[in-house]
């Protein structure tokens, strides 16, 4: 799952789980924003494997965020 980061004019941190539209964490640093979208990204999934929307090997999940992304300041 690609993780897509950027900084808002206040200073946060959001990061988006472009795979999972809507699933967006915010932070006070870039750390702070990537855990927070990978555990609503974990919820999302495990509800939707519970729903029967998706077999249980989705929950097998890696999270990458690209190189650019992590030069952001």
């Amino acid at each position: 799952m690609t993780i897509d980061l950027d900084r808002e004019e206040d200073g946060r941190w959001i990061a988006e789980a472009q795979e999972l539209p809507g699933v967006m964490g915010y932070g006070d640093s870039r750390s702070e924003a990537i855990s927070n979208v990978e555990l609503l990204a974990i919820e999302v999934i495990a509800g939707r494997v519970a729903q029967g929307e998706l077999p249980s090997s989705a929950l097998g999940v890696a999270f990458t965020v690209p190189d650019e992304q992590l030069a952001r300041q």
